[in-house]
């Protein structure tokens, strides 16, 4: 008898999927919500910066009346590390079309001190209501098709530490990219990668703050090595994007004191610019 097919994997959900359930948190008072920091959203030894501005993301969309980020700005204070933390909201203010609040995440030290790893302040509104008119001379970045790409699984590890959050992402590096996993950095600074989650979840603008920070750093495209850790990332929702994968196009221009710029852009299916962001990040030299 021959042996039953094996059923494809149902893809995920927006709701109900990974990436919701790490970045779900529970209301114990008004603008006071616990979570527990994944350790699958973690890189090297820190928890990702998208992953938790996605967490604070979701944090303020519950607070405020507008539910879809617009701008958000975050201060990474301290490296977050998995495990319980407390996150804390404040409306700044309300209004018809846009929504300010502030919120920070804390944990506590080992000798239960609480401690404040990531502020930001944030304006919401509603994607939906915004008006069709497009004027832009941005284009969408030249990635070959995803086949011809390479993503995490396709080579070695290029640092040392954990890796765990690329079991849980689609990425596929741009080849003119690579140079950096080869030994043979090419000094542009530049990354363009294909961008999905692995559970095949559709994205939304909680997404799109994970998105523009989950590639390498293009540090490494500048011939450096080892962790960047994030000092402020401003990320700018666009438009809800539409199904199907990402692009996502990073470049640095100056890396000058030991820190570095990285701005980003990502585009949906749909040729649509859906997020933009500029990253502050400091350099290990030498």
């Amino acid at each position: 008898m021959p042996e039953a097919a094996t059923a494809p994997a149902a893809r995920a959900t927006i709701g109900d999927s990974e990436f919701d359930r790490d970045t779900a948190l529970t209301r114990r008072a008004p603008g006071v919500y616990d979570i527990d920091l994944s350790a699958g959203w973690t890189i090297i030894s820190a928890v990702n910066g998208g992953y938790l501005l996605a967490v604070l993301g979701r944090a303020l969309a519950d607070t405020l009346p507008h539910a879809d980020p617009f701008t958000i700005s975050a201060h990474y204070l301290t490296a977050s590390q998995p495990g319980p933390a407390v996150v804390r909201t404040d409306v700044v203010r309300t209004g018809r079309t846009l929504s300010t609040g502030q919120a920070s995440l804390f944990q506590y030290d080992d000798e239960g001190r609480e401690v404040e790893r990531i502020r930001v302040l944030a304006s919401y509104g509603d994607l939906d209501t915004l008006p069709d008119d497009v004027r832009t001379t941005a284009l969408p970045p030249a990635i070959p098709p995803l086949e011809h790409c390479f993503g995490p699984e396709d080579g070695p590890a290029p640092v040392d530490g954990s890796s765990a959050i690329t079991e849980r992402l689609m990425l596929k590096l741009d080849p003119s990219t690579l140079g950096w996993a080869f030994g043979q950095p090419s000094g542009k600074g530049e990354m363009r990668a294909w961008f999905g989650l692995k559970d095949g979840r559709d994205h939304d603008p909680l997404s799109l703050l994970l998105a523009v920070d989950a590639l390498p750093p293009t540090a490494f495209e500048i011939g450096l090595k080892g962790w960047v850790p994030t000092v402020e990332l401003t990320v700018h929702v666009r438009c809800r994007p539409a199904p199907g994968p990402l692009r996502v196009s990073i470049t640095t221009r100056n890396l000058a004191g030991g820190f570095l710029e990285e701005d980003a852009e990502v585009w949906d299916s749909a040729d649509r610019l859906v997020a933009q962001s500029r990253q502050l990040a400091r350099a290990r030299l030498g």
